[in-house]
């Protein structure tokens, strides 16, 4: 097994981590038993060799047959992991260009290629899957393959093995020069769209498609049968997918042209497994944050899972409805039936259904979450984070932090300001308090009975911050607040910049605050959040509008934005500035949002007359189907809304 081992300068190669002089022991362990420190060590060589992908590293060649041999040989307890790791290094070298790899790979792969089609034959049914799942993500040519994979399936009688097999075949037949075999290939795939196991059929449409876009619609019905059919669990036993019926759900449903709404409805239909329904709500969840059409066909299937007996599934479709908001309105009351259900979920924060139904609610301004956000304001426990987490561009069906879910309730403020004044002034928790405090700053003027409370807060070196924002946004004649804050108008930096605008804010004169914003504003090296402030100011702070107009010009598009709100604040001239602001919003027009746009669509709906040209530009982006977002989870659902609302509003200025 070590033959030539030794003879390899192991020191004088690199992997991810440095030099590669650990592999040679690393690749010895993997042969030893204990079993759990053999798969120990072939973790760490699949972290060594692989990370994260993005190159093939020069310890990968000489590393590969060693590592084919390690999962060739039958006592060799973590052979199917060591598989695991040729399997992504091949996946990988197929898919980044060629200066990413080591120039010595393509020519290990050639001489270790009859050694993988050989483990195609291999006793262990692991392993014959693993290899063709191999065989399916490498480069090699179809014609190099072909014949011993199809000898392979006359001799295969493990399901698992043979829906890899399927894979790899429809995989194999694409790749040029796909050779003589590829019509067979191709052949026996389309004679299994009619077999009488399902799963088959389904693995045939999943091999096909690639060549044939169109085929998976043609039998959707097809699929719809094979991923509710109780044998979808055998893909957690092959090596394409690991994982059972979620995982086939998610991978099948991209195979539909989307939106698949009519697909996912289908899997929304009652079925007796939950780990079935609960697939179909991440499915769902996926569609409706990607697209707004379906939300209508979807909505009585989300609100009947609310009675299921599965507390996941109540969860989940409860948090659905609560991102889709006032489009699900109509079945408020059905919701607030599930206020009482506090059973929660397994997750290290244990959000409950009715975490998720108080949010539901809180979405569609109905008063009946009242009761529950005061008890949770006061300190109640519940699901919701204290900070934000808007994740990556996928759904996940987590709940917003509390602060989020205030925020849009400014016509309950009454109601609920008891309840924050008294939390801020016992909480020493300062997520909570920061939370809360950007509750209050986004209320504006409806939070002015907070003000007292907030005041206290500014003589705290660990609190004051937060407290002077909020005052700010509120935007009272506040004295004594003013009177706290100026002496740290004298200490520089971004402290002495919120004191200054905040001191302005409550009343103060204009001066100390020009004196701080205007040059940290038009010559800082991170000057947005003065610009910003520094447009609150508006003529007072007109000396600086050169410096001001240069700034519009920005390649930072936050930065020209905010330069052109602040250009258009402190002289009333449209001139120059709408030109940024329409290069900033222009990407909505082909789908793309990203968060300069709102501020840019909301200062040229207060433009007026400069309103017109925008509305020419934007008329059309209402009408799209695709979800303007940012970010994850329900913060897609908020920005889409958001960002439509906005555009509504300048429409309807515009003349």
């Amino acid at each position: 097994m070590w033959e030539g081992l030794d003879e390899v300068d192991w020191a004088g190669l690199t992997h991810h981590y440095g030099s590669s002089r650990d592999v040679p022991d690393l690749l010895r362990r993997c042969a030893r038993r204990p079993a759990d420190e053999a798969e120990s060590a072939a973790d760490d060589l699949l972290n060594l060799l692989f990370h994260q992908g993005g190159w093939i590293c020069p310890a990968a060649p000489p590393a590969l047959p060693f590592l084919l041999r390690l999962v060739a040989h039958p006592d060799v307890p973590c052979r199917r992991t060591v598989l695991d790791l040729v399997a992504v290094l091949a996946a990988e070298a197929a898919r980044v260009p060629a200066r990413r790899q080591d120039p010595g790979w393509d020519a290990a792969w050639e001489r270790a290629l009859p050694e993988v089609l050989a483990l195609l034959s291999d006793p262990d049914p692991r392993i014959r899957g693993g290899a063709a799942d191999v065989i399916a993500d490498c480069d090699s040519p179809g014609e190099a393959v072909l014949t011993a994979l199809l000898e392979c399936w006359r001799t295969e009688d493990d399901l698992a093995t043979r829906l890899d097999l399927v894979l790899a075949l429809g995989r194999s037949a694409l790749r040029e020069p796909a050779g003589a075999r590829a019509s067979d290939a191709l052949a026996l795939l389309r004679g299994l769209l009619g077999h009488r196991e399902p799963q088959l059929r389904l693995a045939a449409v999943h091999a096909l498609a690639e060549g044939d876009r169109d085929l998976p619609a043609r039998h959707s019905d097809l699929l719809l049968e094979a991923v509710r059919d109780p044998s979808v669990e055998v893909w957690r036993h092959t090596s394409s997918v690991e994982n059972g019926t979620r995982a086939v759900q998610h991978r099948t449903v991209g195979l539909l042209p989307p939106p698949a709404s009519t697909f996912v409805r289908g899997l929304l239909a009652g079925h007796p497994d939950p780990e079935h329904r609960i697939g179909a709500l991440a499915q769902a969840g996926e569609l409706l944050h990607t697209w707004r059409s379906p939300a209508r066909e979807l909505l009585p299937d989300l609100v009947d899972r609310l009675d299921d007996p599965v507390p996941e599934v109540r969860y989940r479709a409860a948090a659905l409805l609560a991102c889709l908001g006032s489009s699900a309105a109509d079945r408020a009351d059905t919701i607030a039936g599930v206020l009482g259900d506090d059973s929660a979920r397994p997750t290290r924060r244990g959000e409950t259904v009715a975490d998720a139904a108080l949010w539901a609610l809180a979405r569609m301004n109905d008063p009946r979450c009242l009761p529950g956000l005061i008890e949770r304001v006061a300190g109640v426990p519940s699901g919701f984070a204290t900070a934000a987490a808007i994740g990556g561009d996928f759904y996940h069906p987590a709940l917003p932090a509390l602060h989020d879910v205030l925020v849009p309730l400014r016509d309950h403020a009454g109601a609920l300001l008891p309840a924050i004044c008294d939390r801020l002034g016992n909480t020493t928790d300062l997520g909570v308090l920061r939370g809360l405090t950007e509750v209050l700053g986004a209320w504006g003027p409806a939070a002015a009975p907070a003000a007292s409370r907030l005041t206290g807060l500014l003589e705290d070196d660990r609190t004051w911050a937060p407290a002077a924002t909020a005052l700010a946004r509120i935007g009272i004649e506040h004295p004594v607040a003013r009177h706290l804050l100026l002496p740290r108008t004298g200490t520089g930096g971004a402290d002495a910049e919120l004191a200054a605008w905040a001191a302005w804010r409550l009343g103060g004169e204009p001066g100390p605050a020009l004196a701080v914003l205007g040059p940290a504003a038009t010559e800082g090296d991170c000057p947005n959040r003065a610009l910003r402030r520094l447009a609150d100011l508006g003529p007072h702070a007109a000396g600086h509008a050169d410096r001001l107009l240069r700034l519009t010009r920005s390649a930072d598009t936050w930065t020209s934005v905010r330069a052109a709100h602040a250009l258009w604040s402190v002289t009333g001239d449209t001139a120059a500035a709408v030109a940024p602001l329409l290069a900033a919003v222009r990407p909505l027009t082909e789908g793309t949002y990203l968060p300069a746009m709102l501020p840019a669509v909301r200062c040229l709906t207060r433009m007026g007359g400069a309103a017109d040209r925008a509305a020419d530009l934007l008329r059309d982006v209402p009408a799209r189907d695709e979800r303007l977002r940012f970010g994850g989870g329900w913060h897609s659902f908020v920005t889409d809304e958001s960002i439509r609302a906005a555009v509504g509003e300048l429409l309807a200025v515009a003349s």
